[in-house]
Formats: structure tokens, C-alpha cells, sequence
């Protein structure tokens, strides 16, 4: 038997822990692991301290991986044992009570350590820190026999400490160096906000003072500033900052700077050492949130998986935080600067501050003090470097002003939310649920959250009000989804990068991008083969063979199923116009094949219900001859192009909106898109067709034709963005056709055109669709050269024996 390769893990907190999680998924045989946490305790999450100082909840509660997780994954740990010393040269690390374990590969993950100002009086009995559970049982001690509590630090970490004491029935006074609190994180103007509400819940404050001394005998009394004042303290809490704990890697020889300084691989300077956590040191940064420490606990698990492709570049951070019932929000560069500009909002009658700084029409920073429902939203635009020159008016109001009217209303806002209102309309998961699988199941990204509850697992469009509630469960140390996101748990690389690797590269199979890109699983899975597969056939048109068994049911037998296992069959009915004589065909084809339900669809269609799907190839053999085509009613594919009358009838309208609609239709027919596309021409403003909703929309003018984009009508409304205006039909054609490609050529795997509009902005869309009149024309060649090999009808071909075993009965065994 092969001997495993020894794995030690220095520091069992939620960083090193995570790097282990990861590296039993990827490669759960290839390491005997034995950990030593300093602490007697399992791995907890230190994030939530703060509410067990509140008596919110238990330190059970709090707990990730309980001793049953290290036995059952076949883990060596030691419990209160802290490591004093790595030998290198042995490669075996000792730690204070004699232990020691040897290693083939060291993760150290020490954390950090708080910062105690350098004062007389530090060593008193009644002087704490706030970093882990001894330092919570201290305060909650003290608090039950005692008065006065001082909290030197008004940053995130004091402020956490002196609400957890007042809410103990201390009287609580927090001295802060600096005029303003949470420097870091907020500005003036909310940070003067936040002090005016600690102070009516009853929090003191000294602020510009300089600690000089902490004063008592036996025990503490008071706290002398610097300019005579005492105050008095039964207990201090130091809560002045954190440093890297970076002792033990320097007593090693290892480099180190303000931290453990690593690679975009997480190696420190010896190879066989690698590090995670607030105790590293990445490209002269070094981080306290969780989301990227547990990015780096991915790619460290990654090289010691041996698979050796993944890195880290860096984290782009955003901070929401709640503080004694108030929401805040910060996110980059919000203190201004050369060619910066802000934009504020300031309500002191709802206690609602915005603040956005802006460089070049690109969101650079943002503050947000009680109202932080948008926070997830800008900090995408800011993540995703979104040109917002056309929201700047409407910008500071929020989403709901671009669109998403199904959350503008104050009322309905995520933390007002009761725990059975809906928060993802496609999947029925309401607030509760996903809270109580936050905190029940210890999840703490949106990945996980979708993968346990569903939620923003469809459209997507509920993302925002998700990573609202992760971020308000969790609390202060939650941070937004990075800007790279696996397309799936099956390979470490995002939607872009496997696009541009497909065309870069000339990978025209699902095999060859799984081989070249060194996929975590043989086959890939029900997100990754779909996605692909349509990379492939827009990359590759006419080169590509479309893999039927990577699509969803829907699209493998070309009909939408339905809830008792039969299927609707939706036929094309151009621009939703008909003749009596296709009525009739249809009427009489109804009658055939007896079908139970016959309803006209919103999008100007005729819905067939109830087709058993044995029966399918055959009334699509007779819709074909009476002249129909599939309508892709089941697909991620151009669905309808609603129209009205226009002018041929309607007094009011001003062209031949018609006409337009079904010239649109069979241009666009049959192409495959990242998501359900619907189209409408409307023939005058009054828009009866619902232009304004779609994901293009034409509305006729007198002048011509205004063109519209990024429309959305179902469960999460958004009105479309105005492109621009033409003169003639020719133009409508290819506007439309460059839209599309763009979309097609650009846009993630089952990401709407609203969504995707507003990540790479109208600006972006304009300059690639209006502004450059060459690529613009390239772009309607490419789509209209693809649907040369599209526009084939697939019931035809099925009709004809085209995967005739999609439709045969399974045969009933015994």
C-alpha cells in the first residue's frame, strides 16, 4: 500500500479549516492531515462572537466542524496545543507541550493577533481583547457583577464589544484616537450619523483621545487620557486593531513582512510551506474578511491536490456590516481624490446616507449608512468596472429605479422582510428558510446557498437580496462574491476564461475544453455540459455538432414538460399573425390527437397541453405539412416577436409595426441564446405590444423606429434601456442582428439580457452595437451566418426519425 504524504495544519480556525474542506473534495486520499489549534476548542466561526456576547447565541451555535468531522474525515487533532516551533530541516513542527508530527507539506494559518497599546496598566486583572471565545467568557464574567466598561477603539471590532456589554447592562464608554468612528470604513457624514445613534441607545464616547494609562491595584479602576481625565472601568477591552500573527514563520526563517509573504499559489518562500489567512501577506495586501480567505484556502487546496492550475490574484472587498440595528455598507476608494466625483444622498428623516464616488463614469467607492439594500448592486457595477454614464440620474435611487420595481418599495425591503415572504420567486424559497440554512448548515457564500436552498439559482435576479441576507446573517465579516466565479463546482474557471480559451485555443469539443482546462470531474456536470455546449455552437457554427444529451430535458425532445410527465407543444406563428386557414390546420390537428387543452399564450401563440410524448414526432409530422416550424417555446432560444396592428389598422399607429415584427421573427428563428430572448414592435408609443419589456423591443415613431434593450417582464420586472432611434426597416434588421450576437458571443450561460445589461452597461452596448458601425456589421454577418446552420426546424427532423429513442416508451419489467 502507498504511503500518504503527511499533511500538518498549523491553526485550526475557519481559514485553515476551509483549506482542508477543500482539499478532501478534490483529493481525499492523498494526505494523512493532523492539525494543532491553540485553542481547546474545535473550529468555530469568530465572525459570530458578537452575538454570543449578546446572548443571541451559544457558542454551539457557532461551531463549523465538531470533533466527529476530524474523526470521521480521519484527521489527527490537537486541541490546545500551539505550535512553538517548525524544524525545517527535520520537517516537523513541536509545539509547547512536547508534541511534534512530522510533514511532508506545512499550511500554516495563524491568524492574527490583536494589538495591545503599549500603556502602564495593560496587565491588570479586568484588561481584555476581543479575538476569541476566552475573551467573550472574560467580558460576560465581569459584566455579571460589575458596572463600568471602557472599549478603547471605535472601530468595527469595538463597536461589535461595547453594544454586546451595554446589552449586558453595562454602562459603556468607548475611546477613540480620531475624531470619527470606523474610519476605514465609513466617511464623515456617516460616521457622524452612527455616533448620534449609538448615543441614543446609550453609548458614551471620548473621542480624539489618547489613552495614557490604565489605571488600579489589584484589579482595574479607570482609564486616564491623556489629558487628566479618568474614566471609570471595572473592565477594558482592547479593540485597537489586529496584526498578523506572523511569530512562529519568522521564528522559522521564513520571509515575512507585515505578514507571512506568499504566492499566487499560497507557498511561502519554502515550497513545502504554505500559508492562508489573516496571517498572509498576497502582492503587499493583506485581508480580515472571510470571503478571501477562503478564496485562498481554494487554491491552496488546489496545488496540494496536485492539479496545480489555480491562482490567486487578489480580492476586491465590500463590507456590510450591522451595528446595534444599523445597516452600513462601504466598498473601495470612498474618501475622493484627483478626478474623483461624488454623488450623495442624504435623508436624516428616514436616517438614509448615500454616498458614491465616481471616476470616469465608473463607481471607484460607495458609502451607505441605514439604508444598504443596493450595496450588493453597486458593488458589482464597481467589481464589473460598469461604464454607469446613462444611470447617473438615477443612480443613488437605487435598482429599483433601473428596472427592478419588484423590490423598490422601502416596505419590502430585506431586512424588513418576514421569515415567509419570497425571496426567490423562480425556486418558492422564502427568507426563513435560507436564513435558517445559513445558520444551520454554516454556509457562507452565495454558491452555497444556492446549491443548499436553490435561491438565485434560476434567473438570478434575486442575487441581491440573497448576499443581502448572507451578509446580515453572518454579520460584519461577510463580503461579497468575488469577481471571478466558477462556472461550477466542476472547474475552478469562470464563464469568460473558458469562452476565451474556447476561441483562443480552437477547442470545438465539450471533451478538448475539459481536457485542456483540467475539469475536476470526468464528465462535468448538469451546469457545466449545457453552458459548453452553447459556448461551442456560437464559437464554432457550422463546425460544432450540437450535443443533444448536454441540454436540459426541454431541449432534448424540443417540448415543455409538464407537472403529470406530459408536454405542451407551442407552434411558431410569425410576428403573431394568422390566417383562417392556419387556424384551421391547427384546429383540426387539436382535434387528432385529442388534445385536452388548447390556450392562447401571452406572447400571441397557440398552446397545445397534455401531448403524451410518444405522440409527439407524429402531430409534429402533420404541423410541419400544414406549414408550422417549432416555436422553441422550450428553449434558450429567441422565443416570440410580439406585435400589434400598426398602421395598416390602427388609427394611432405610425408604421408597419406587423410587417416588422415577422420580418424580425424569421431573421432571428431558431437561434440558440445564453437565455430565453423575447422581441416585440410596437407601432406607436402607446406600446401596446409591450415593447418596453423585452429583451428587444422596436417602437414605432413617426421619425422611424426606436430601438430598446435589456427588458423583463415576469417575476422581477425591468423596463428597457433606450439604444437608440432608426430610419428604416434594413437598420431595425441589423441593430437586432448585432444585439443578438453580442449577447450570444458575450453573455453567461442562462444570464438574461437585463442582467447582462446592466453588468456591462448601456455604454458598453452602445459602443458595440451603435457607436461602431463596422463592428456592427461584422456582428449581424456572424449571426446571420449561423443561422444558416440554425434554422432548421427540429420537429421536422424528428418527425422524420431524429432521435427517435428520446420518444420511445420505456418497456414495463416484470
Amino acid at each position: 500500500m502507498t504511503m500518504k504524504e503527511r499533511l500538518v495544519l498549523v491553526g485550526n480556525g475557519m481559514a485553515g479549516v476551509r483549506a482542508l474542506e477543500e482539499l478532501i473534495e478534490l483529493a481525499p486520499d492523498r494526505y494523512a492531515v493532523t492539525v494543532f489549534g491553540a485553542e481547546p476548542l474545535p473550529n468555530y466561526n469568530r465572525i459570530l462572537l458578537s452575538p454570543v456576547l449578546t446572548g443571541e447565541k451559544r457558542f454551539e451555535e457557532i461551531v463549523l466542524n465538531g470533533d466527529g468531522w476530524y474523526a470521521g474525515n480521519g484527521i489527527t487533532l490537537h486541541k490546545g496545543k500551539e505550535v512553538v516551533r517548525i524544524d525545517r530541516a527535520r520537517r516537523r513542527v513541536v509545539a509547547a507541550d512536547g508534541t511534534e508530527a512530522p510533514y511532508d507539506r506545512l499550511i500554516l494559518a495563524t491568524g492574527s493577533a490583536p494589538f495591545v497599546i503599549p500603556v502602564p496598566g495593560t496587565k491588570l486583572p479586568g484588561v481584555v481583547t476581543f479575538r476569541d471565545l476566552y475573551d467573550v467568557e472574560c467580558m460576560l464574567a465581569i459584566a455579571r457583577s460589575r458596572q463600568d466598561a471602557v472599549v478603547i477603539g471605535g472601530g468595527l471590532l469595538g463597536l461589535e464589544a461595547a453594544n454586546g456589554l451595554l446589552k449586558q447592562g453595562m454602562r459603556v464608554t468607548v475611546i477613540h484616537l480620531l475624531d470619527a468612528l470606523m474610519e476605514k470604513q465609513l466617511d464623515r457624514a456617516a460616521a457622524a450619523l452612527l455616533r448620534r445613534s449609538l448615543e441614543e441607545r446609550g453609548l458614551r464616547f471620548a473621542m480624539e483621545a489618547q489613552t495614557e494609562a490604565i489605571v488600579g491595584d489589584e484589579r482595574v479602576r479607570a482609564v486616564r487620557l491623556k489629558d487628566g481625565t479618568e474614566i471609570p472601568a471595572d473592565l477594558v477591552v482592547m479593540a485597537v486593531g489586529i496584526r498578523p500573527n506572523i511569530a512562529l514563520a519568522q521564528s522559522a526563517g521564513l520571509h515575512c513582512e507585515r505578514g507571512v509573504v506568499v504566492n499566487d499559489t499560497m507557498q511561502t518562500y519554502d515550497p513545502r510551506i504554505y500559508a492562508v489567512g489573516e496571517c498572509v501577506q498576497h502582492r503587499g495586501q493583506t485581508y480580515g474578511l472571510v470571503a478571501p480567505l477562503f478564496e485562498q484556502a481554494k487554491v491552496c487546496a488546489n496545488h496540494l491536490a496536485r492539479l496545480g492550475y489555480a491562482r490567486y490574484t487578489g480580492s476586491m472587498t465590500s463590507t456590510k456590516l450591522k451595528v446595534t440595528g444599523i445597516d452600513l455598507f462601504s466598498a473601495g476608494e470612498f474618501q475622493g481624490g484627483d478626478g474623483v466625483e461624488e454623488i450623495v444622498l442624504q435623508d436624516p428623516g428616514r436616517g438614509v446616507y448615500k454616498k458614491l464616488a465616481l471616476k470616469d463614469n465608473r463607481i471607484r467607492g460607495a458609502v451607505m449608512y441605514g439604508d444598504t439594500m443596493d450595496g450588493a448592486w453597486y458593488f458589482q457595477l464597481m467589481r464589473d468596472g460598469t461604464d454607469v454614464a446613462d444611470l447617473r440620474d438615477r443612480l443613488l435611487f437605487g435598482q429599483a429605479h433601473v428596472g427592478d420595481s419588484g423590490h423598490g418599495d422601502i416596505k419590502t425591503r430585506v431586512s424588513a422582510l418576514a421569515d415567509d415572504a419570497e425571496i426567490c420567486g423562480c425556486n418558492g424559497v422564502c427568507k426563513g428558510a435560507i436564513v435558517s440554512a445559513i445558520t444551520g448548515k454554516k454556509l457562507f457564500t452565495l454558491e452555497e446557498v444556492r446549491a443548499h436552498t436553490k435561491a438565485s439559482s434560476s434567473c438570478g435576479s434575486c442575487t441581491g437580496l440573497v448576499e443581502a441576507l448572507l451578509a446580515s446573517t453572518l454579520g460584519g465579516d461577510y463580503s461579497t462574491t468575488p469577481k471571478k466565479k466558477p462556472l461550477c463546482p466542476c472547474t475552478d474557471h469562470a464563464h469568460d476564461e473558458i469562452r476565451e480559451a474556447i476561441r483562443s485555443l480552437g477547442l470545438k469539443t465539450i471533451r478538448a475544453v475539459m481536457e485542456k482546462l483540467e475539469w475536476k470531474t470526468p464528465d462535468g456536470c448538469n451546469k457545466c455540459r449545457p453552458a459548453l455546449n452553447f459556448y461551442l455552437l456560437v464559437a464554432w457554427p457550422g463546425e460544432y455538432v450540437d450535443d443533444n444529451q448536454s441540454r436540459f430535458i426541454n431541449e432534448r425532445v424540443h417540448a415543455n414538460i409538464q407537472k403529470d410527465g406530459t408536454y405542451s407543444v407551442v407552434p411558431r406563428i410569425w410576428g403573431g399573425e394568422t390566417t383562417p386557414a392556419e387556424l384551421k390546420a391547427l384546429a383540426e390537428i387539436a382535434e387528432k390527437y385529442r388534445v385536452p387543452t388548447v390556450h392562447i399564450t401571452g406572447g400571441q401563440r397557440i398552446d397545445f397541453l397534455g401531448v403524451p410524448k410518444e405522440t409527439l414526432p407524429a402531430m409534429w409530422g402533420d404541423l410541419s405539412r400544414a406549414g408550422f416550424v417549432s416555436g422553441h417555446a422550450y428553449g434558450k432560444a429567441i422565443r416570440t416577436v410580439k406585435t400589434c396592428v400598426g398602421k395598416n389598422w390602427c388609427r394611432f399607429g405610425t408604421q408597419d409595426s406587423t410587417t416588422m415584427g415577422i420580418q424580425l421573427e424569421k431573421m432571428a428563428w431558431g437561434s440558440w441564446m445564453p437565455h430565453k430572448v423575447k422581441l416585440a414592435v410596437s407601432g406607436c408609443p402607446r406600446n401596446c405590444a409591450e415593447a418596453t419589456i423585452k429583451d428587444f423591443g422596436v417602437v414605432c415613431v413617426d421619425s422611424g423606429y426606436e430601438l430598446h434593450v435589456g427588458g423583463n417582464g415576469g417575476v422581477k420586472v425591468r423596463a428597457t434601456d433606450f439604444l437608440c432611434a432608426v430610419k428604416t426597416p434594413v437598420e431595425v434588421l441589423e441593430y437586432c442582428a448585432a444585439f443578438l450576437q453580442v449577447y450570444r458571443e458575450e453573455a453567461h450561460y442562462l444570464e438574461r439580457t437585463a442582467p447582462w445589461v446592466e453588468r456591462v452597461g448601456l455604454a458598453y452596448v452602445k459602443r458595440r452595437v451603435v457607436e461602431d458601425e463596422t463592428g456592427r456589421k461584422a456582428l449581424a454577418q456572424r449571426f446571420l451566418h449561423s443561422q444558416t446552420f440554425a434554422q432548421v426546424d427540429p420537429w421536422t427532423e424528428r418527425a422524420e426519425g431524429k432521435d427517435r429513442h428520446e420518444f420511445v416508451p420505456l418497456r414495463r419489467v416484470g
